[in-house]
């Protein structure tokens, strides 16, 4: 089911303008549009405001602000309405509110999807999964009739990197890279608490990796993780404290947040979201930014399943992953156990997954399949080819006659 013209000329809902701009319009560039779920949740509200500011895409860009709720959620998001009005942000262009996901995702460039059923009373993770894998199959349909064709989208809401596995397989259209969870904040939480055991500031320390699962089998390596500079295993020697208390301690900080303040963590979860995609939007360098994206097989991870690896975003609104770091035995048992994990959700919701045979090749594999040529690896080019359509493979042999 590809989009049409016709399609793409309803999906523009009436939105409501804010007050004036105080920067001149000539300095800033065109809006785009972010639709946040859940707005008038914890996290939508404390991440709303942030995006009003200018601090996820930049302090030069206009935004169009679409918030979507549930319609027991629409009173309360009126309220976020009038303190964003109250708030007179200079960049934000207008605020659309809305129970309708068509109209909420029309012709988005970034969603993320904040809001998901909470565990009731009684409640086992299984019925969670199954309450909040159906709401992602929906949003994930909306999104590929709604949203603009290169849209991105970040899923927060739990059990993320599953939810973000629903949304894609229920979007045919859309690219599975187009879909992120998010492992952004255990990442920041893993960092703080290395910084914490090493006397440092939190901003020297990097390559920090969570793999795998945003649930209590995730692995946070330090294997690879530096403090200024320096391997940080030569700084903090002591690997009983990596295993015993700060491995467990980063799987099970979010319940450690909720027995202190008998809430969920809000208002650090919205900070790393607006995290993921201020990197992917505006770039970080080379540094490396953990990131629950589809695994291509890389590590040996299965295929399809929406798996955290360490990441580099430049800026142009995709990712690249890390590729081909040593992993030892540890690292190795580590992984596998939270894939599993991962692949017992994805049976979970199996039916919830249609499968689409004419998914679109996605812009990492192009980019691959390019930078393989350009180096002349023909051996990866054939392997890369071995995956795609027909008219791809045709294309390729044409080329590697040219070459």
């Amino acid at each position: 089911m590809l989009r049409t013209a016709a399609s793409n000329a309803m999906r523009l809902g009436a939105s409501r303008a804010t007050r004036a701009l105080s920067t001149k319009n000539a300095d800033l560039l065109p809006p785009l549009k972010v639709a946040v779920t859940g707005a008038a949740g914890q996290i939508g509200y404390a991440l709303v405001m942030r995006i009003a500011s200018g601090e996820m895409l930049g302090k030069d860009q206009l935004i169009d602000l679409n918030l979507i709720e549930t319609e027991a959620g629409m009173s309360p998001l009126r309220g976020v309405m009038m303190e964003l009005e109250d708030g007179a942000f200079p960049l934000l262009s207008s605020v659309t509110a809305t129970s309708d996901l068509n109209k909420g995702f029309g012709d988005i460039n970034y969603a993320m999807l904040v809001g998901a059923s909470p565990r009731g009373p009684g409640m086992e993770r299984s019925d969670l999964m199954a309450a909040n894998a159906k709401i992602f199959a929906e949003q994930g349909k909306a999104l590929n009739t709604s949203a603009a064709v290169n849209a991105k989208v970040l899923v927060v809401g739990n059990p993320a990197n599953t939810n973000a596995l629903v949304a894609s397989e229920n979007a045919p259209d859309m690219w599975e890279e187009q879909f992120i969870a998010m492992t952004r904040l255990d990442q920041s939480r893993a960092q703080a608490l290395l910084a914490e055991k090493a006397g440092a500031d939190v901003k020297d320390v990097d390559r920090v990796i969570i793999w795998g699962n945003h649930s209590a089998s995730q692995y946070p390596d330090l294997s690879h993780a530096r403090i200024g500079g320096k391997w940080a295993k030569s700084i903090v020697k002591d690997d009983k404290w990596i295993k015993d208390e700060f491995i467990p301690r980063v799987q099970k900080r979010g319940a450690e947040v909720i027995s202190a303040r008998g809430a969920s963590s809000a208002a650090s979860a919205a900070s790393a979201a607006l995290d993921t995609v201020r990197d992917l939007h505006l770039g970080s360098g080379d540094a490396w930014q953990s990131n629950a994206v589809v695994s291509d097989g890389g590590y040996g991870i299965h295929k399809g399943l929406w798996y955290s690896v360490p990441t580099i975003c430049k800026g142009d609104s995709h990712f690249r992953r890390v590729q081909r770091l040593p992993i030892d035995d540890f690292s190795a048992k580590m992984m596998t156990a939270t894939e599993k994990e991962l692949i017992e959700e994805r049976d979970a919701v199996r039916h919830l997954l249609p499968g689409h045979e004419s998914k679109p090749v996605s812009w990492n594999v192009l980019e691959s399949l390019q930078t393989s040529f350009e180096e002349g690896d023909m051996k990866a080019v054939d392997e890369i080819a071995k995956e795609l359509p027909a008219q791809f493979k045709k294309g390729v042999k044409t080329a590697k006659a040219a070459a």
